[in-house]
């Protein structure tokens, strides 16, 4: 189910370039100071996989329970590839930061029982990363 191997992405962005060019360089700078108090969004915290620089990335998270669920409309980012890579990351939301463990990823259109319902509706078109709480 991980994202790593083969010739290209697994689970590819459903966005067209100029909408990802539009939301990198000018949408993101200007929610990112305030993602983690705004309802829906969050930062996910990780560390680049080769350099182990730490990022911050404005991301929409779901949570239910002791999950947290992420769709990849964006497809495998450099993001969801260093997660993936780590196990694991921290989620600012609402305030309050939570670690996440054992990442994987769902395929769209695949099974997505017990997720929350707004994430399994995109989970019919993109892929969804799914961690754990601790």
């Amino acid at each position: 189910m991980s994202a790593s191997g083969g010739t290209g992405p697994k689970h590819p962005n459903v966005f067209p370039p100029w909408l990802d060019r539009l939301q990198h360089k000018y949408m993101n700078p200007l929610v990112k100071p305030i993602a983690h108090r705004l309802p829906g969004t969050s930062l996910v915290k990780h560390r680049g996989r080769k350099s182990g620089k730490p990022y911050s990335t404005v991301v929409t998270s779901y949570r239910k329970g002791g999950t947290l669920a992420v769709a990849l409309g964006h497809g495998e980012t450099d993001w969801v590839r260093n997660v993936m890579a780590a196990g694991e990351a921290e989620f600012e939301r609402f305030g309050k930061t939570v670690r996440v463990v054992n990442p994987r990823i769902l395929a769209a259109g695949g099974d997505m029982t017990g997720l929350p319902w707004r994430v399994r509706i995109q989970g019919r078109q993109v892929a969804i990363l799914v961690t754990d709480i601790v």
